[in-house]
């Protein structure tokens, strides 16, 4: 049997109202927004880091990134998360972008993979951070998120039982090349001629294919483009409002490619063993896929879901603070600002700076970072085994607020972090200083540091572990 062997999510943590963006006061319905130092690509990476929680990292033979917002238009961003995720070098990675199916894409290519024998074991991960224009009616339905599935044929906990698809040539939604902002035609002819005809189809042509009907399927994880027309469509179909999975508009908003993967990801964490699932993405067509969950889904019950990640929020303070971590306002700073970082001091750095690799000394046992030749503690030489410490907690040794760096949002909380003895200079993200005190339990975080020259720069930061 080919399936989802294992899930992970992730929402950011920051919150915004959306009667702010009209000029109202904070509370009620809000959308999930990325910090300033978030993209799809880092969300992308803090799921696939829950979603591989407790598994060895070297079975996993392939990598598939789905965004339609992934910063590079010329590079590979599966190849990237691979190295945050420190994999095997001879890992197959492709990104699958351009239409907001993408998420649902990825998935089916992995399933074919793994059931046609080229992998065993492929991770799929889908982020978005698309923007709308400030105030416009879409930018409230909008929010960000990202989702990962392990594909597997062992221990597979919800089970591929059938897919269908369609293709359509239609101007709904769409982004050119340089457009920073997600462009739409008219609400009722995207939602009539777009939206509602291809999800109809696509679910009229499975449950045909099939011979079943909506009846038969306990979770609906179902892509919609606003929280009205997604009612519509379910009960078009014949879905009753308990087989519908919550869409999340009000908390976490549309989150592109990865809305139906992070619906799919909610879904499985009640899900229960002899249920069948449905997800169906859009986007220049439709996607629809149908899986069986397995009693192997009990041991997925502690992955940090979709639940855990709502529960997690902060506001962000106001409108205006929101438009500068888009850089949507003139600031005195700005973080696309240099020359860049050398392509040459990357390529030496990158197994401590993107895998967060450290030595480990054979004699002594002691933890190094950056990599030495000479070991600090019993001074052998050239005897290090390297041991990754992203996936481990840290405690806070020393720390210090700086009200003159540059941040979108000051102060920059600077960082002495001890991760199993190693000492890492680390930026904290997501933390009220309030928070911020010594011995303080952290957890690291795969996060933009600047844009220097144009183009992302990705380092690690620690966050309080919660």
């Amino acid at each position: 049997m080919v399936g989802i062997t294992s899930y992970g999510a992730y929402i950011p943590m920051l919150r915004m109202p959306l009667a702010v963006i009209g000029g109202g006061k904070p509370g009620g319905p809000e959308k999930a927004v990325a910090n300033w130092d978030e993209d799809a690509l880092t969300m992308a990476v803090a799921a696939a880091i829950g979603c591989l929680e407790g598994i060895d990292r070297s079975t996993v033979d392939g990598v598939f990134f789905a965004s339609t917002s992934y910063a590079f238009k010329e590079k590979q961003g599966a190849a990237i998360v691979a190295k945050a995720l420190d994999l095997r070098r001879d890992v197959v990675t492709a990104d699958v972008g351009d239409s907001l199916r993408a998420g649902t894409t990825a998935l089916r290519a992995a399933l074919d993979a793994v059931k046609a024998g080229s992998a065993a074991r492929v991770l799929v991960v889908a982020g978005d951070t698309r923007m709308a224009a400030p105030r416009s009616p879409l930018e409230a339905n909008l929010g960000d998120g990202a989702a990962a599935f392990l594909v597997g044929d062992a221990d597979v906990a919800a089970g591929l039982d059938a897919g269908h698809a369609v293709a359509d040539e239609i101007i709904d939604v769409w982004r050119r090349e340089g457009d920073p902002f997600v462009h739409t035609w008219e609400d009722r002819f995207v939602v009539d001629h777009g939206y509602r005809q291809n999800v109809r189809d696509v679910v009229r042509g499975l449950l045909e294919k099939t011979g079943s009907s909506a009846r038969d399927f306990g979770k609906v994880a179902l892509y919609g483009p606003d929280a009205r027309s997604h009612a519509a469509v379910a009960r078009e179909l014949g879905f009753s409002s308990d087989q519908v999975q919550d869409p999340l508009f009000g908390r976490v908003g549309n989150t592109g490619a990865a809305f139906a993967p992070l619906l799919l990801a909610a879904a499985l964490e009640s899900a229960r063993p002899g249920e069948r699932l449905l997800v169906v993405g859009y986007g220049d067509g439709a996607d629809a896929l149908v899986f069986s969950v397995t009693p192997a889904v009990a041991r997925l019950r502690d992955r940090r879901g979709v639940g855990w990640h709502l529960a997690r929020r902060a506001e962000v303070a106001g409108y205006d603070k929101y438009l500068r971590f888009r850089q949507l306002l003139a600031t005195e700073h700005d973080r696309r600002a240099g020359a860049g970082i050398s392509a040459t001091i990357h390529f030496r750095d990158r197994d401590e700076d993107v895998s967060l690799l450290a030595h480990r000394c054979r004699r002594c046992g002691t933890t190094q970072y950056p990599f030495q030749r000479v070991c600090y503690r019993c001074y052998a030489r050239d005897d290090f085994d390297k041991v990754r410490l992203s996936d481990r907690r840290g405690t806070l040794k020393s720390f210090t607020f700086d009200a003159f760096a540059g941040s979108p949002d000051p102060p920059l909380i600077a960082t002495v972090t001890d991760v199993d003895g190693a000492r890492l200079y680390l930026q904290m993200t997501d933390a009220s200083p309030n928070e911020v005190k010594l011995d303080l339990p952290v957890e690291l975080t795969f996060r933009r540091i600047h844009e220097a020259g144009g183009t992302p720069n990705y380092y690690w930061k620690c966050t309080p572990a919660r």
